[in-house]
């Protein structure tokens, strides 16, 4: 029997991982479960969440073993830049409540691998410091601020980091209903009740970590923040200081001052992929926001499928909801994402190996995803969709 090879690259991960569902049950018990929770939650009764990696198991390829072999070439070239692999990591909010310091270990892996790192409004590393790790190769999320001021300081910041791609969110006119978060008490810094404080002694390494990296914090709008401000405080602030709702107008306002790459975060229907393209931004991440928003909408691959094939050629339009694996990466592709991005799989890495899981979790989807196009035959990314068998149920 021939095993599958533990290097990608020049890189290499665990061999007791060599799954997401691995990283996953070793995250649940390195971390306490109100930051599993956060992580893992959707919103209301969660169908959406299921429904998201579901529908991958729908979707059916082609192999052609005796299709004559011309190598396998994984790199894909996006916005001027070729990366080494058709995925990157989603942006994560409150990443330091689920391990210390996991944006910067993930946009340091990031960069190694050459891969894209998308960094949150609400992460707990801030822009600079990012951008110090990453060599400001990195992209940033932007949540939409209430105060011109706010908006032109944040995006005066990028670029004198070195950002060059800003992922504007347009999916969140108002949060998500979570059972678990609610029920969990969560806010930033998490509420000390008596079940917390628990949850965090039955996780010692958690709790160390975390007290020599200090209490986790939203880095990048610190300087936002009034010094009187109770940390309690900060959903009041987050609902006083951003809009919600984002409009045609106020991506228009953007557009006209981002001088980089401008990406809209969570388009999936028909007419607002149409606006995408009158705005003339540079590309659109297809995206239910993790299943945290709405139970009652359909899956991300399934909105990616539908936008593909009427808006194919338009802009690059890529993927971000629901994949574990490199097949699925395949799978996605297939249906005519360009590009991809994951988010959970990247936290479980980090929440199970601490400094080692962004490289694991990287060379891992890189090596499945490798494999899988070997196994189609297929010599490069953009040759997928003729591998597509269905997607139908």
């Amino acid at each position: 029997m021939i095993y599958l090879s533990m290097k990608s690259a020049t890189h290499t991960y665990n061999p007791h991982f060599p799954s997401v569902r691995d990283l996953k049950i070793k995250a649940k018990k390195r971390i306490p479960k109100f930051a599993f929770d956060y992580l893992e939650g959707g919103c209301n009764d969660e169908i959406n969440l299921g429904r998201n990696e579901s529908d991958f198991q729908h979707i059916l390829l082609k192999p052609q073993y005796l299709k004559r072999y011309e190598g396998i070439d994984t790199s894909v070239e996006l916005f001027g830049h070729r990366y080494d692999a058709p995925f990157g990591i989603s942006p994560i909010g409150l990443q330091g409540l689920m391990w210390p310091k996991a944006p910067e270990i993930l946009a340091k892996a990031a960069v190694d691998h050459n891969i894209p790192f998308i960094l949150s409004t609400v992460s707990t590393s801030s822009i600079e410091r990012i951008a110090e790790v990453s060599e400001g190769r990195f992209w940033f999320q932007l949540y939409h601020p209430a105060q011109t001021t706010m908006l032109d300081d944040i995006l005066q910041r990028l670029e004198k980091s070195g950002c060059k791609v800003l992922v504007l969110l347009v999916d969140v006119p108002s949060f998500g209903f979570r059972y678990r978060e609610i029920k969990a008490g969560l806010s930033m810094p998490p509420k000390m009740t008596v079940n917390n404080v628990l949850q965090a002694a039955i996780r010692p390494r958690w709790s160390v970590e975390t007290l020599l990296a200090g209490i986790p914090e939203f880095a990048s709008l610190k300087r936002y923040m009034t010094k009187k401000l109770d940390m309690s405080q900060l959903g009041e602030f987050m609902n006083a200081s951003f809009d919600k709702r984002v409009d045609v107008d106020r991506i228009a306002a953007i557009r006209d001052r981002w001088k980089g790459k401008l990406v809209l975060k969570g388009v999936v229907c028909d007419e607002d992929m149409e606006k995408a393209i009158a705005l003339g931004v540079d590309s659109v991440i297809v995206s239910n926001h993790g299943g945290r928003q709405i139970d009652a909408g359909e899956s991300s691959i399934r909105s990616l499928t539908n936008l593909a094939a009427k808006f194919h050629g338009s802009m690059p339009i890529m993927l971000d909801g629901g994949l574990r694996s490199g097949p699925d990466i395949a799978r996605s592709m297939a249906c005519g994402a360009q590009f991809t991005f994951m988010g959970r799989p990247f936290m479980y890495g980090v929440s199970a190996l601490g400094k080692k899981g962004g490289d694991h979790t990287i060379s891992l989807f890189k090596a499945q995803f490798k494999q899988a196009m070997e196994q189609l035959c297929c010599s490069s990314p953009d040759k997928l969709p003729a591998t597509l068998i269905s997607t139908k149920s």
